[in-house]
């Protein structure tokens, strides 16, 4: 009877993985038939469900439970990204997500009924494979010894097949496998990973110091697109000449849609902050020097304000080492979502009028997934809009606004999505520059604006619920703004090199460039970190769809071809009275 209870729990657990299997032969089907890989995976999914039983039924407690420990937590680690996400967990997603540690309380108490079920399910197998099991009759007894002694194998077996895939393979697999396995990867690529300490700064800045600010604005999900900027139809951005409400307001110079580095947050960040090229930025994020160190090296201060976390927790792969180079670190924790940006932007203006040269980052709230909640109603421009007030405290790892894949919910979504651009990006540089004075300061200071990747709106009418860092990108996930503000000294040859740029950038262009405003000679600089925007080198629009490239495998590049790019759809929206 123990042994039936046993049998039953394991296999109410597989079967709460029903949907992730359907999917997975759904791909096997469509839109070509695959039998080999059918075949392969139907092979696998029964060895793990075989090695499940295996270890249920160990015999000494001792063993039993600290397996049945790991499994479980292997199981509801997978599936609450998989049921919060809606797509599977690869070894790159799970790198993602240690990468991003610090926000694991956040992502649970946000994602509170995924990781609910993940746990339900997850507490069926720990229960299932930890009960003791009985003596089997003796007609079963020769395969439970068989099952017994391959578990551990079988395991460690699709352990090795991952790793010889470059981590993948896994998807529709039981959680409690594909999750252990990622973990043994994980810890074996730490352990055969080579680490010391980061190169000191090897060159020197030439000519006088510099002596206003050097800026870099990192906001988040902003769709390059979407802004009045680089489209017809785009929002008010604060940005576009035309648009800008005082005459006095510093020069702006549009690059236009630009590459990013990777469709995913933590990717493009840390590249942004320590550079790199597309053939070196493994390395160069490893031991090179970052941002901050080449700043000190040039005299300058560092300050770097954080909307997105608070309580001193640190994102996108920052640490002690790195957070010990930086003079003023500000998050903005007393201060509600919807108004965190516009408050950075205050704080911006003090450090841009303070006469002291600084390099200033800035990491804004922007337009991240929950979007229902991160404007005001005053800004409620674009109608019809996502049900407001669920998620008000949010800045990003909700869910996704009860997204359902459906072509009206996305209307919805992406006319939230505007009028949170307009208050968020078009806001916020309204009153960086009333906070400026007459322009004065922010002229002098040299201000790169771009976003850490862009967004997948499903324009085209397929369906879906993600709209970035998904394992099959759409190629806007990897479309930013790039404009470069002020900078008043350099300003004819700024415009030259805009007209010359524009919608032909990308990310790996600003870590060059931030280094030539502190005064590196692009001689010293191009040979490890390549070519600024000032450079006339052609760039390979390009963004990287396999940032973390582990286990033997290599970076993937997609083209992004700019005919093909989406627009937005002018029929999301009723006419909007008093839009900017």
């Amino acid at each position: 009877m123990q042994n039936r209870v046993k049998y039953m729990l394991i296999g109410l657990f597989l079967l709460l993985g029903g949907g992730e299997i359907w999917h997975r032969l759904e791909m096997l089907v469509t839109p070509e038939w695959q039998p080999a890989g059918l075949i392969g995976f139907v092979g696998l999914f029964l060895l793990c469900a075989m090695s499940l039983l295996g270890f249920a039924l160990f015999q000494s407690a001792w063993l039993r439970w600290p397996l049945a420990l790991l499994l479980a937590a292997a199981s509801m680690l997978v599936d609450g990204y998989q049921w919060a996400v809606g797509d599977y967990m690869r070894y790159e997603s799970f790198l993602t997500m240690v990468q991003s540690a610090g926000d694991i309380g956040s992502a649970a108490s946000q994602q509170g009924a995924a990781m609910l079920l993940a746990g339900g399910k997850a507490a069926l197998l720990l229960l299932g494979i930890g009960l003791k099991p009985q003596a089997s009759p003796a007609r079963v007894a020769r395969v439970a010894r068989a099952a017994k002694w391959m578990a551990l194998p079988l395991l460690l077996g699709l352990s090795l097949l991952l790793y010889f895939r470059g981590g993948e393979g896994a998807s529709g697999l039981p959680s409690s496998h594909s999750g252990t396995s990622f973990a043994l990867l994980y810890g074996y690529d730490m352990a055969t990973t080579a680490r010391g300490p980061r190169e000191p700064v090897a060159i020197a800045p030439e000519g006088p110091a510099r002596t206003s600010d050097i800026v870099l604005i990192i906001d988040e999900s902003i769709a390059g697109t979407y802004l009045d900027i680089n489209s017809a139809n785009g929002v008010y951005s604060g940005l576009k000449p035309a648009g800008r409400a005082r005459a006095d307001q510093p020069p702006v110079h549009n690059f236009g849609l630009a590459t990013s580095i990777t469709h995913c947050s933590v990717g493009s960040n840390i590249a942004l902050r320590f550079g790199g090229t597309r053939d070196n930025y493994r390395e160069t994020i490893r031991s090179g020097p970052s941002l901050w160190s080449y700043a000190k090296a040039a005299g300058l201060g560092t300050v770097y304000l954080d909307a997105q976390r608070t309580g001193g927790h640190y994102q996108n792969a920052m640490d002690d080492r790195e957070r010990a180079q930086i003079d003023h670190w500000h998050q903005f924790g007393d201060v509600p979502v919807v108004d965190r940006d516009h408050r950075v932007a205050d704080r911006l203006a003090d450090y841009l009028n303070d006469d002291e040269a600084q390099l200033i980052l800035v990491n804004k709230v922007g337009g991240h997934f929950p979007v229902s909640d991160k404007f005001p109603l005053s800004h409620a421009l674009y109608q019809p809009i996502l049900q407001r007030g669920l998620m008000p405290e949010v800045t990003d790892m909700a869910g996704r606004d009860s997204l359902d894949g459906r072509a009206n919910n996305w209307r919805l979504y992406r006319n939230s999505y505007r009028n949170t651009l307009v208050w968020s990006v078009g806001g916020f540089f309204d009153r960086l520059f009333a906070r400026t004075g007459n322009g004065a300061k922010i002229g002098e200071a040299a201000i790169l604006y771009t976003s850490d990747h862009g967004q997948g709106f499903h324009e085209r009418g397929d369906g879906g619920e993600a709209t970035h860092c998904t394992p099959d990108p759409e190629i806007e996930e990897g479309i930013v703004p790039l404009v470069v503000i002020g900078d008043r000294a350099r300003s004819a040859r700024w415009a030259e090199a805009a007209r010359a740029g524009h919608d032909k950038s990308s990310h790996y262009r600003i870590f060059p460039t931030l280094l030539a405003l502190m005064g590196y000679a692009p001689r010293d600089i191009a040979p490890r970190y390549g070519p600024d925007l000032f450079s006339a080198a052609p760039d390979p629009f390009t963004f990287n769809v396999r940032f973390n490239a582990r286990l033997g495998s290599e970076p993937h590049w997609l083209p992004v071809p700019l005919d093909q790019i989406a627009r937005p759809p002018v029929a999301d929206y009723r006419p909007a009275t008093g839009a900017k």
